[in-house]
C-alpha cells in the first residue's frame, strides 16, 4: 500500500527553478521518503507560483485533493513580500490546514520553514533587507505555532543558506535543483520520523 503525500504551496512547491518535476521539491521528496519508508509513496501537487497562505486555501478548494497520509506545505514568501501581519498569517496558516486535514485524512502536516529572503540576489538592498526581516518574524510565528500544534517544521533556512548563488535559479529567486533536493531530503526524513513513531 503506498503512502500518500501531498504537497502544496507557491512556487517553490511548483518547482520553479528546476527544468523538471524530476528535479523539482514533490517528486524529489517523494523518492526520498520511499526510500526512507521502504514502501512506495504516491504523490499529488497543488501549487501555483505567486500565491499567498490565504490565497493557497483558495487554490485546493478548487482542487481535486486527493486521500492523502502527510501533508508537506510550501508557503509563505509571498505573504513576506505582501507584509501580511503574524496574526493574519497564522489564522490563514490555521485555515488551511484545518480544511486540507479534514478533506484528505492526512494524520501529519509538515511546514517549510522561509527561505533566507535576506539573501537573494534578485532583491535590491534596502528592499532585501526590510523583506528579509519580515519573513523572519513570519518565520518565528510559523516555528512556534507549529510546535504549539503538534505539526512539523522543515527548517530549511540553514539548508538554502548555506547554499551558494550558483546553487540558486537563474532568476536568483527560486531554488535550483541541489537545494530542492537537499530541502526533499530534510522534508522526507522529518515525515519518515513521525511516521515511523506513529
Amino acid at each position: 500500500k503506498p503512502f500518500r503525500l501531498l504537497v502544496i504551496g507557491d512556487s517553490s512547491a511548483a518547482g520553479v527553478g528546476a527544468a523538471t518535476q524530476s528535479e523539482a521539491l514533490a517528486q524529489q521528496t517523494a523518492l526520498a521518503l520511499a526510500h526512507q519508508l521502504q514502501r512506495p509513496v504516491a504523490w499529488q501537487l497543488i501549487a501555483q507560483s505567486g500565491v499567498s497562505t490565504a490565497e493557497a486555501l483558495t487554490l485546493f478548494e478548487q482542487s481535486e485533493a486527493h486521500p492523502a497520509d502527510a501533508v508537506l506545505f510550501s508557503l509563505g514568501v509571498n505573504d513576506a513580500t505582501s507584509q501580511v501581519k503574524v496574526r493574519r498569517y497564522i489564522e490563514n496558516i490555521q485555515q488551511l490546514c484545518a480544511a486540507v486535514q479534514a478533506k484528505t485524512g492526512a494524520q501529519f502536516a509538515l511546514f517549510s520553514g522561509f527561505p533566507p529572503v535576506h539573501n537573494f540576489p534578485a532583491l535590491p538592498q534596502p528592499l532585501r533587507f526590510y523583506l528579509g526581516a519580515w519573513a523572519v518574524w513570519l518565520d518565528r510565528a510559523l516555528h512556534t505555532w507549529t510546535a504549539q500544534q503538534g505539526h512539523g517544521y522543515c527548517a530549511i533556512a540553514a539548508t538554502l543558506g548555506n547554499a551558494s548563488v550558483a546553487d540558486m535559479a537563474g532568476d536568483g529567486y527560486h531554488p535550483g535543483p541541489r537545494i530542492y533536493a537537499a530541502w526533499a531530503q530534510q522534508a522526507a526524513l522529518l515525515i519518515a520520523k513521525r511516521v515511523n513513531k506513529l
